[in-house]
This record gives structure tokens, sequence and C-alpha cells, in this order.
């Protein structure tokens, strides 16, 4: 993994995160304990933070970037992404905020000040415009996204199931190293 400084900040890593060799951490990132960040994955916060929560996955190819603070709008636009998240393969997340226990389908695009909830699904593919907050407890899709309707119970709890699988996972390659 290239976890590197951008100025004099350095990314600050949580207990048992698995980072993948092939990533990339750059900047003013905070990962929080048993997150993962898989294949080919980048975070770069040379502009702005970005602060993943705990039990996170970042899958394989996922980008997570910010936009930078101006006289306009003297916060930028950090990515935080709360507990328990699965963003999905080739996801982009660009200055975003993201609730606990979501699933970002793979291949979705997430922009600037977009307001995603506590256990929302976004299907593959799906682009979540600026600004745009979305309703919790709601299945996202299309280009934009339109709520679809309500997840099921079933579908909140593999939510969380989803994540805690890869909490799992990454255990197994912190657990054994070059298998």
């Amino acid at each position: 993994m290239s976890i590197s400084a951008y100025l004099d900040i350095t990314p600050t890593i949580g207990a048992r995160v698995f980072a993948h060799a092939s990533c990339q951490i750059i900047g003013e990132v905070s990962i929080g304990d048993d997150s993962s960040i898989w294949c080919n994955a980048v975070l770069r916060g040379d502009v702005n933070r970005i602060v993943i929560g705990k039990g996170t996955s970042i899958q394989d190819a996922a980008v997570g970037h910010v936009s930078h603070k101006s006289p306009d709008k003297p916060e930028g636009s950090p990515l935080l992404v709360g507990d328990y998240v699965t963003v999905g393969h080739s996801a982009i997340l660009h200055g975003c905020r993201i609730g606990n226990e979501c699933l970002i389908g793979m291949g979705s695009v997430i922009l600037d000040d977009a307001v995603i909830p506590d256990r929302v699904m976004i299907g593959a593919g799906s682009l979540v415009p600026p600004g745009k907050t979305l309703e919790s407890g709601m299945l996202y899709v299309g280009r934009p996204v339109k709520a679809v309707r309500a997840l099921t119970p079933d579908e909140i709890a593999h939510l969380r199931y989803s994540a805690e699988h890869y909490v799992q996972l990454k255990n197994c390659y912190l657990d054994n190293p070059g298998t």
C-alpha cells in the first residue's frame, strides 16, 4: 500500500485496518478501526479531508476525493463516510457525506455536497447529483437517482451484514499474509 503525506499532513489509520498493497491513501485521510481499502482504491485527501468510519469497506478501484476550500465555500466539500458502509467496486465518492450502514453500488457516482443518510442502498451505476439529500431507509437507482421504494427489514439488516462480511474478510487477509 502507498500511504503518502501531502505537505505536512499524513493519513491516520485505525486499528486492524486492511489496506491492500495497490491502494493509495494520500494526505488528510482518517480511516476508522476495522475498515478495509481494497485493490487499486484511491483516497486522495490533498485539498480537503476524508474521514472513513469504522468497519467500512472501500472496494477495488473506488475513488474518494474532495473539493477545496474557497472564499465562497470556506469548508469546501470534504468526504465523510460513516460506519459499516460498503462502497462498491469502481464507485466515485466526491466531496459528499454518507451515513452509517449504507451500500453504494458498483460504479456509482456521488457528487459534491450530496447527503446520503443512514441505511440507504444506492443501486449499481447510479448518479447522485451535487447537493442532493436522500431519505433514510430507501433504495435509489438511476442517473440521476430516484427513490424506488422503501428497503425491507431484511435489506436493512443486509446493509450491516455486508459490511461485517468485509470486516471478516479483511481479518483473514491480516491474519494470513501472503495468501
